[in-house]
């Protein structure tokens, strides 16, 4: 580390001290973080780690001031020599994305809707410096491409609905870096991002550390993540800190169970060079079986330009099918039309040319009056959990419903099958009960692949279905996956970012780049000997979950990909 990222032991940066935060709810209070104390130097990255739900995030959102008026906060929080606690709004607000910023778990909510990206990030610049309206629009641009944005000089005058979820994800760090602040609070920063994305947006972040000594509070549940970036690290579980450790002495020698069990339940992307799924057949399109759930045959999907610009296309006659029991792995960078083609196939999103076959009917073109009846034979879950669940009902009227609009069964047998699943997906007695934003990002995500499931359906888009889930529910949804699979035979069209996750579940994939297949073919071959420079480079990005090896595949990737150091 150059010396100039020295980490001052004196003075820590962000300091918390027996930290305990209760809501008030309908039920009573709950208590979400109890006798937390931590703290994160200048130049230092602390990681947070922890299940769904213990914490984390409520204690870190404590320092920004951004918890509910129903909270109830005792214990102190100290940026620099200066309290936050007790600190009024105005004051709070003067300090937030000056002296410290945060990047959001779900930049969909983040981001405002009704202004372009380039607006909300100029809009935080000019709030903390004297920059001129032209400069913040240069300076936006300059972000967007720091954070790998591609063609930032449009994209600044694009409106969030206008980009992926991957995209968006770097829009809010673009607006948490633009005033280089003292702390950033960087809350699941590479959840909805691709493997190579990710690995630019750590690089970025290191260098923010290493050049103006900013300190960093990660909150995630990738532990490669950690493994790669990470200085330190607390271990939360049910509003408690379980153990705090130096990375590399966490990985090799945790000394509580839970951490642990916490590492054991990291997937790993495998490196054995013996083919452990079905046999290779599956260099072309098509799918090993006469009777395929699905089929895709030559998908076009334009979107019209802004302003008079040509027409954007999406989608570049991709083909693709899936049999019964079948899991297929859609893989490729953010923006590369993975979930174009998941909306399309859930009959989301019309096609401009091609057709989607399920069970040999197509579904390109249906009216929404002919599609209903054929809705149930498919689920989807959906990357942005806050998006898709409707806040005005209960999380048990969310996964009911589909069972209602279908007319499924009585009263009392949709309460028994609503109930049952969401056992199944690990969320507490008493969730159906509680509404969307009462829950933790991952408690969301588990609900909404809930209500996919509700139905039992012949196939299910799963658009990043783990990507809000710790490591240890992630390992036991996936587990439910393959159980669930294996008991009904449905099939499953898996769009992901997360390679370690593909290579555990999906039996083949397909690489796709620019909207457009760069190669498909059985599991094996493409994880372990990809013939495609683009696949190779994705597998390469995939950080490891040890911090030792980690450091040295970095250095190897950094002198690969761009012929420098690592830091």
């Amino acid at each position: 580390m150059p010396e100039t990222a020295a980490t001052d032991k004196r003075h820590p940066a962000l300091s918390i001290e027996s930290l305990s935060v209760t809501f008030a709810t309908d039920a009573g209070a709950v208590c979400a973080v109890t006798d937390v104390s931590y703290e994160v130097y200048p130049g230092e990255v602390l990681a947070i780690v922890g299940e769904s739900g213990s914490g984390k995030s409520v204690s870190s959102r404590t320092a920004m001031g951004l918890l509910p008026q129903t909270a109830s906060v005792r214990g102190l929080v100290t940026l620099g020599a200066e309290p936050i606690t007790g600190m009024s709004e105005k004051q709070l607000t003067a300090l937030r994305g000056g002296a410290i910023s945060m990047v959001f778990q779900e930049p969909g909510l983040a981001l405002d809707p009704l202004f372009t990206v380039g607006f909300q990030i100029c809009e935080a610049l000019r709030a903390h410096t004297d920059l001129s309206k032209k400069a913040a629009k240069a300076r936006a641009v300059e972000l967007l491409r720091m954070v790998g944005l591609p063609d930032p000089e449009h994209r600044v005058d694009y409106y969030p609905h206008q980009l992926s979820g991957g995209q968006k994800q770097r829009v809010v760090i673009a607006i948490a870096i633009a005033c280089e602040p003292k702390v950033i609070i960087a809350d699941e920063p590479t959840t909805a991002l691709d493997v190579t994305v990710q690995a630019e947006i750590l690089a970025l972040l290191r260098d923010l550390r290493d050049r103006i000594g900013s300190a960093i509070v990660l909150i995630t549940h990738n532990m490669g993540v950690v493994a790669d970036i990470a200085d330190r690290v607390v271990v939360m579980r049910e509003g408690a800190v379980v153990e705090q450790a130096p990375v590399d002495e966490l990985f090799a020698s945790p000394t509580a169970e839970y951490t642990r069990a916490l590492l054991a339940a990291v997937p790993h992307l495998g490196t054995e060079q013996i083919a452990h799924g079905r046999a290779d057949s599956a260099d072309s399109s098509a799918v090993a079986t006469s009777d395929p759930v699905l089929e895709v045959r030559d998908l076009v999907v334009e979107f019209p330009g802004p302003f008079g610009r040509p027409r954007f296309r999406a989608v570049d006659e991709v083909s693709l099918g899936i049999g019964p029991g079948e899991t297929l792995g859609l893989v490729g960078e953010s923006g590369s039309g993975k979930s174009t083609i998941g909306r399309c196939v859930a009959a989301l999103q019309q096609p401009t040319s091609g057709s989607v076959l399920i069970k040999g009917q197509d579904i390109a073109g249906l009216s929404q009056r002919k599609l209903r009846p054929i809705r149930r034979r498919f689920g989807f879950v959906f990357q942005d959990p806050a998006a898709s669940l409707n806040p005005r009902l209960t999380v048990g009227e969310c996964v009911a419903e589909p069972l209602l609009v279908h007319k499924a069964g009585s009263a009392a047998q949709i309460r028994d099958r609503v109930r049952t699943l969401l056992d199944d997906v690990q969320l507490p007695a008493g969730t159906e009960h509680r509404y969307p934003h009462e829950l933790s990002g991952g408690q969301r995500q588990r609900a909404s692949l809930a209500r996919a499931l509700v139905l039992s359906p012949d196939l299910l888009v799963a658009d990043e279905p783990t990507s809000a889930l710790d490591v240890s529910v992630q390992a036991a949804v996936l587990e439910l996956f393959g159980q669930l699979q294996r008991e009904c035979g449905w099939a499953c069209l898996f769009i992901s970012h997360d390679l370690a996750v593909v290579d555990q579940l999906a039996d083949r994939i397909v690489v796709l780049r620019n909207g457009a297949v760069v190669e498909q073919g059985d599991r094996d071959r493409i994880l372990r000997a990809p013939r495609e420079e683009y696949t190779r480079r994705l597998v390469a990005a995939v950080p490891v979950p040890d911090p030792v090896r980690q450091r040295h595949r970095r250095a190897q990737l950094a002198e690969l990909f761009h012929g420098g150091e690592a830091d």
